[in-house]
């Protein structure tokens, strides 16, 4: 999973020891070039800048964390609370304040607050908003248009001391190679395929041919990698939920339960550690039971708007790059190369992006207090609290001289 540096600083707020533990399982990646690539000619048609607004704040870089290791650093932390194995099928809210759970093997469990953090399937948001719990075609979740074949493999290819994150555009479907560490690098391929769509042949043969004629730094990943560590999904989102509440009493949701968004961003997991943020501040401000309710509605209000924000942003940036980037056209030698419609408008927009890179980034990396604009409870307290040090890098963690000292020894 890619962490992106607002979760990260949002981590050290929280607790800086989590923090440090999460970042010794971590390669980061934002202190390398990152960018955009034509597909085809392997050029950099745009590259971001993810370290300079991490810096300048005195956040820490961008990086990828194994999603098993993120795991259990969350368990161990927990300690023995957390029980597996019996999901949440529905809730009741009790009929003065609280809430029964109702779990899958029918038992109940009672508490002050039920927050839903189960995923875009969620079963309490299902109940909250009266929705029927479909997976797939006639969910309320909305098929992107977009499906995702992912996969890993152990390889070294000659850039990988000092780029991080790579986006191969060209027609109606585009790539991403990045390290994840450990020797191994991480692949997507994002196509614009009908909903439920399964390959003729395995799923590694038919990324493959699907991309025949791309870069060599393509195929360089794909013929690394093992046919069983291909995997396919389907990609769906939702529109924000801006005209109903999140909450329902004591009961409230959070991730990709309430605002479910395309990857292209990496701010999926990243959102909903900010939501667990900002709702830990406004739960750690209640008194008594009877202020649970506002203080979730507090939470509501604070992440609503960003949240948003966010989301739309990433459904822009999905759509853009497929359905609006070609193999840009180029003037060379032999004369005019992709000289259509939407290769002259992708080279058009390739000036543009720098800035457009610029504004994004920014706006990620300086609303991730999620502050209100009247104040609340929980806002108030969390203000008292002495903000982090800028960051600094633990020993052995990757950083900007480390990445360039290495970009030196690879241009010798």
């Amino acid at each position: 999973i890619q962490l992106v540096s607002n979760a990260l600083e949002t981590l050290r707020l929280i607790d800086e020891d989590l923090f440090r533990k999460v970042e010794s399982k971590a390669t980061f990646t934002g202190d390398r070039t990152c960018g955009i690539k034509d597909g085809i000619r392997t050029e950099w048609y745009a590259k971001f800048d993810l370290l300079s607004p991490a810096k300048d704040r005195g956040m820490p870089p961008t990086c990828v964390v194994a999603r098993p290791d993120l795991q259990n650093i969350f368990m161990d932390d927990l300690g023995d609370i957390v029980k597996l194995g019996n999901g949440v099928e529905s809730y009741e809210r009790d009929p003065v304040q609280g809430v029964s759970a109702i779990m899958q093997d029918g038992s109940r469990v009672r508490g002050d607050v039920l927050i839903g953090a189960d995923g875009i399937w969620s079963s309490v948001r299902a109940k909250m908003y009266g929705e029927p719990l479909v997976r797939g075609p006639g969910a309320t979740a909305k098929y992107s248009g977009y499906t995702v074949f992912a996969g890993e493999c152990y390889c070294d290819p000659p850039d990988k001391p000092y780029t991080g994150y790579k986006v191969y555009i060209g027609p109606q479907q585009y790539f991403v190679i990045s390290d994840i560490g450990g020797g191994q690098m991480q692949w997507y391929a994002f196509v614009a395929l009908d909903e439920g769509y399964v390959p003729p042949t395995d799923l590694l043969s038919y990324v493959k041919n699907r991309y025949e004629g791309w870069s060599d730094e393509i195929h360089f990943v794909i013929d690394a990698t093992e046919i069983e560590e291909v995997e396919q999904r389907d990609l769906y989102d939702r529109k924000p939920m801006v005209t109903k509440s999140w909450t329902d009493g004591p009961v409230t949701l959070l991730g990709d339960a309430i605002h479910a968004m395309m990857p292209n961003l990496g701010q999926g997991g990243c959102q909903a550690i900010e939501d667990a943020h900002v709702l830990g501040q406004e739960i750690s401000a209640v008194t008594k039971r009877s202020e649970v309710p506002n203080a979730l509605r507090n939470y509501w209000g604070r992440r609503l708007v960003r949240s948003a924000t966010v989301q739309g942003l990433s459904r822009f940036a999905s759509d853009i790059i497929i359905r609006g980037f070609d193999t840009p056209c180029k003037i060379t030698s032999n004369g005019f190369e992709n000289f259509n419609y939407a290769g002259v408008v992708t080279r058009i927009l390739q000036p543009v992006l720098p800035v457009f890179f610029w504004i994004q980034f920014n706006y990620l990396y300086s609303g991730w207090r999620n502050e209100p604009i009247l104040g609340t409870a929980g806002a108030d307290k969390a203000a008292q609290i002495e903000p982090p040090a800028p960051y600094v890098p633990a020993p052995g963690a990757a950083s900007k001289t480390e990445s360039e000292t290495r970009a030196k020894e690879m241009a010798k």
